[in-house]
């Protein structure tokens, strides 16, 4: 097998771009599947007139300078830049509101998937389909559009997601890969296409306003796992990498969300399998081997890269309070005279949860800085409680911030796991709440009572995740997707398991129970405070 030095000169390497929350990464793949170079671009959203946002700019510079790190380590380590790929394949956070006129111009500010604004549209939708509208997907974000007469809906081309867009920007083309797609309308599990009776009905439901476009006018393409998205243009090349090294002519696969690259980076696209992505926000995906008996508004109905349907669980909070607690812990551990390294630091933390109590003995929190669908809160507010005879423990302390950040997602899990009997062999866990061994694996564990398994490569990710999808439109020839990561990807790869204990489960269902009925108080702190 050619070195990673002979794989980057020759063009062969295939690149994978992620824009996630906080982080813009990009990983380079050889011919092994893994990892041997990557870049990264640390940023955060902004909070303006009530709406989640990231600027253009923003978005713009966050991936040059991403693409721009990653030529900086890949000169270092072998001596030359990139300047040819085999593939290139872009995924970002679902969901959220990015329309364009015909010239490519911004229509309205990004609206992401963090903002909770548009409920009237969702459940007027949801009510007109008979299918779940989420409020963060983009057809709930256009219809809300129109409800509030803003006008730039008239002037409409295309609306798509972040990593559509990136897409866009590189190739011309306006397309989605389906996993994508399904987080902005509804996909017939059939066709494995946009629903066309729900387009229909959306088209019926706005008739009156006159508009120029129909829906499916100004909705991406959408594509499938293995299929040809485009190619990278001489412009798309020099807004990538403005210094000139990369040639244009790359193959792009198509572009797709972050829950996609989570299932292809845990091998868990398969039937009955499922992950949970556990970082800035939270969402667990199971394959399903039948449809749901009912329509839940705590449920997304999406698919994954090739097109079969998942019920996924989304939380717009994850890990922000928590490690806002350990920051805190820091700062004072810096005062008595010991800065501790923050790996050192949240290694202490979370193993120290490990002691706690399997109910948190009396502590409760939330970790909303966001509002919730799932729980029905508009406006989030961290908050921390407990009863005055509470096991006030740093132990207690640690595992109820644990406890919190996995609350959300196990109140949506028991209705697609108890109450619609959805069956799962395997969870795989991903993400930074994994990173601690063995802590954030058996809180897991314990809120879902299934096993969960955490792979090495998932400590890469969304990106390397998508780059095996750029490569598989490169190698797949005609295999299916669960087969190919199967075989040429993990090839038997299990993972280090861990099974839930009765007493962790027991514990865990005792804090829920607290945790739902005392979610009016988070209520009225996000009206009061």
């Amino acid at each position: 097998m050619a070195t990673a030095k002979e794989i980057i000169e020759s063009g062969k390497a295939v690149m994978g771009l992620e824009l996630g929350s906080t982080r813009i990464k990009a990983v380079l793949i050889g011919e092994d599947k893994n990892p041997i170079a990557s870049g990264s671009h640390e940023w955060e959203n902004r909070y303006e007139n009530g709406i989640w946002t990231y600027h253009l700019a923003d978005i713009h510079e966050g991936v040059q300078k991403c693409f721009a790190d990653l030529q900086k380590n890949v000169t270092q380590e072998f001596g030359a830049p990139i300047k040819k790929l085999a593939g290139i394949g872009i995924s970002a956070m679902m969901h959220g509101y990015l329309p364009f006129d015909e010239n490519g111009n911004l229509l309205a500010g990004f609206r992401t998937w963090r903002n909770t604004i548009t409920k009237e549209a969702a459940q007027k939708l949801t009510e007109e389909f008979s299918f779940n509208i989420p409020q963060r997907w983009s057809i709930a974000h256009l219809y809300q559009s129109i409800l509030n007469g803003e006008l730039h809906v008239k002037d409409i081309s295309f609306f798509t997601t972040l990593a559509g867009y990136i897409h866009w920007k590189l190739t011309g083309e306006n397309v989605l890969g389906v996993g994508d797609a399904s987080g902005m309308f509804p996909i017939d599990e059939v066709t494995k296409n946009y629903h066309k009776g729900m387009m229909e009905k959306f088209d019926a439901l706005i008739a009156g306003e006159g508009y120029p476009w129909k829906l499916e006018d100004i909705l991406p393409k959408v594509l499938l796992a293995g299929d040809k998205a485009g190619e990278l243009t001489a412009e798309g090349a020099a807004f990538l990498d403005p210094d000139g090294n990369l040639e244009a002519g790359v193959p792009l696969c198509p572009p797709e969300g972050d829950a996609g690259t989570g299932m292809v980076a845990t091998n868990s696209v398969a039937v009955r399998t499922g992950n949970v992505s556990a970082g800035t926000s939270f969402f667990a995906m199971v394959v399903l081997e039948r449809s749901l008996k009912a329509v839940h508004e705590e449920l997304d109905m999406v698919t994954t890269p090739s097109g079969d349907a998942v019920a996924m669980a989304h939380c717009n909070n994850g890990t922000t309070d928590l490690n806002g607690w350990v920051n805190l812990f820091g700062e004072f551990a810096k005062g008595c005279g010991k800065e501790m390294d923050p790996g050192e630091l949240y290694g202490m933390l979370y193993n120290k949860a490990l002691e706690g109590d399997p109910d948190c003995g009396g502590l409760l929190a939330y970790n909303y800085h966001a509002g919730e669908a799932i729980t029905n809160i508009a406006s989030g507010r961290p908050m921390f409680l407990r009863t005055p005879n509470a096991k006030f423990t740093l132990a207690n302390f640690m595992r109820s911030h644990l406890y919190a950040s996995l609350a959300t997602l196990k109140i949506g899990c028991d209705i697609l796991l108890k109450e619609e009997n959805a069956t799962v062999d395997k969870l795989y866990g991903h993400g930074g709440f994994f990173k601690t061994k063995g802590v954030g694996q058996r809180m897991l564990a314990a809120a879902m009572n299934a096993p969960v398994a955490v792979m090495e490569t998932a400590g890469e990710g969304g990106p390397w995740g998508m780059a095996i999808l750029a490569d598989f439109m490169i190698n797949g020839n005609g295999r299916d997707l669960g087969e190919y990561l199967e075989k040429e990807v993990f090839a038997g790869a299990s993972g280090e398991v861990i099974e839930p204990t009765p007493a962790d489960v027991r514990g865990f269902d005792k804090y829920i129970e607290v945790y739902k009925r005392t979610l009016p108080a988070q209520e009225a702190a996000g009206k009061l405070m």
